[in-house]
């Protein structure tokens, strides 16, 4: 079994932290990952958001083309206790205050 926390992502993990803005943040990404992994990422974290505002995963399907399953584990994630999803979201909301605002159901 593969642990994702290792020296390995350590050292991506600072990589990460070391971006300065959004501008560093998009080129660092985009060589990191594909385009597809890009929005994919991007529809999950969108998915949290949804969730942390009560939408229906029908709602969130329809709006994102996730899977059920991957937004049942996203919610998954969302809800436990590392809290990962919860700590970015309420950053984001505070930093960006219409970053992650309150969709219409």
């Amino acid at each position: 079994m593969n642990c994702w926390d290792n020296s390995k992502s350590e050292k991506l993990f600072r990589a990460i932290i070391s971006l300065r803005n959004l501008k560093e943040a998009k080129i660092f990404f985009r060589d990191l990952l594909t385009e597809d992994e890009i929005l994919e990422f991007s529809k999950r974290f969108e998915a949290a958001g949804l969730l942390q505002q009560n939408i229906s995963y029908s709602a969130i399907q329809k709006k994102t083309g996730l899977s059920s399953t991957t937004i049942a584990r996203i919610s998954k994630w969302l809800n436990g206790d590392l809290g990962g999803y919860r700590l970015v979201i309420g950053r984001a909301q505070h930093h960006h205050g219409t970053l992650l605002r309150k969709e219409a159901p």
